[in-house]
C-alpha cells in the first residue's frame, strides 16, 4: 500500500479515500499521513506532493465515497431488512426508529462520527439507511472529513519521515473503538433478542387467552 500511495500519488490518495469512506476499513491515518508525508519531500524526494493538493484531492475521494455509501443505504436498506432483518434482528420499526432519530440528531452523528476512528468508515450508510435529508449529509459530511484530511495530511507533513509514530498512535486507537462498538454491538442483540423473545411469549400468551362468550342477555 506505501509502495502504490508513493508510485501513484494523488490517484492513490483518490483511491483509498474512496473505498475507506465507502465502507472499506483502509486505515485513512496512514494514506493520508503518508501523503502528507510525501508532501514534505522527507521520504521520497522524487516523489514529492503538494499538501494543499492532498487535502482538495482527500476531501474529494472522502465525499465520492460517502454519498455511494448513503446512496446504497437509501435505495437499498429497507429492501435488505426484508429479506435479512430477521437474521440480524432488524425490523421495519427499527428503521423508522433509527430515521426518526438521525432527524433530530443526524447532523451531529455525521460531523462527530466524521471523526472518530472506526466509526467514520461506517457513518454514511446508516445515515443513508434512515433517509437523513441529503443537503444536511452533504454539509456535516463535507465538513467532518475536511477537519480530519486535513489535520491527518497536516500531522504527516509536520512528522515527515517519522509519520509512522502518528500511525501507531491512530491505530491503538483504533483497536480500541472497534472494541467498544464489538461491545455495544453485542449489548444491543442481546437486548433485541431479549426483547422479540418477550414480544412473541406476550402474543403467544393473548392466543392462548379463552374468549369469553358473548353476552346478548
Amino acid at each position: 500500500m506505501q509502495h502504490f500511495i508513493s508510485s501513484y500519488g494523488y490517484l492513490a490518495v483518490f483511491l483509498f479515500t474512496v473505498l475507506e469512506a465507502g465502507c472499506i476499513p483502509i486505515p485513512s491515518e496512514l494514506t493520508l499521513g503518508l501523503a502528507g508525508a510525501l508532501a514534505s519531500g522527507a521520504v521520497d524526494p522524487h516523489h514529492k506532493l503538494n499538501l494543499v493538493l492532498v487535502i482538495v484531492i482527500g476531501v474529494a475521494g472522502e465525499l465520492v465515497g460517502s454519498f455511494i455509501a448513503y446512496t446504497v443505504g437509501r435505495t437499498g436498506g429497507r429492501a435488505f431488512v426484508d429479506r435479512f432483518g430477521k437474521y440480524l434482528l432488524l425490523t421495519h420499526k427499527d428503521l423508522d426508529r433509527a430515521e426518526a432519530w438521525f432527524a433530530r440528531r443526524g447532523p451531529s452523528a455525521v460531523l462527530i462520527g466524521r471523526v472518530v476512528p472506526v466509526v467514520r468508515t461506517f457513518i454514511s450508510f446508516p445515515a443513508g439507511v434512515a433517509e437523513m435529508p441529503v443537503l444536511a449529509f452533504g454539509v456535516f459530511t463535507a465538513v467532518g472529513v475536511t477537519v480530519w484530511v486535513g489535520v491527518l495530511a497536516g500531522i504527516g507533513y509536520a512528522l515527515g519521515g517519522s509519520y509512522h509514530s502518528m500511525v501507531k498512535a491512530f491505530g491503538d486507537v483504533s483497536y480500541v473503538v472497534a472494541a467498544l462498538v464489538v461491545v455495544a454491538l453485542a449489548l444491543t442483540i442481546v437486548h433485541r433478542f431479549r426483547a422479540m423473545r418477550a414480544e412473541q411469549a406476550a402474543l403467544a400468551g393473548r392466543a392462548d387467552t379463552p374468549k369469553l362468550p358473548a353476552d346478548h342477555g
